[in-house]
């Protein structure tokens, strides 16, 4: 049986989620990129946004902050959160 809200909706579609803004200093190319993208998709972190220019991550979840910043050091990269 599926969970559901009073109004029905599924629960699912109620979680919001939250955009996380991170700095990864050493981000210097293509390759960093894919590193940091599969590390995050293996945790199960569909939506990420990568800037080189800015060395930057935009991160839409409700995955923790500090889960998402262990992520990325175990993909070999120090990140920060930007407030």
């Amino acid at each position: 049986m599926r969970a559901e809200h009073l109004d029905n909706k599924p629960l699912e579609t109620l979680i919001m989620s939250t955009e996380i803004r991170l700095s990864i200093p050493a981000m210097k190319c293509n390759g960093c990129t894919s590193s940091i993208e599969n590390a995050l998709g293996e945790s199960g972190v569909p939506d990420v946004e990568l800037d080189l220019a800015t060395k930057t991550a935009v991160i839409k979840s409700d995955v923790s902050v500090s889960t998402l910043i262990g992520t990325i050091k175990s993909a070999g990269f120090d990140a920060s959160e930007i407030t």
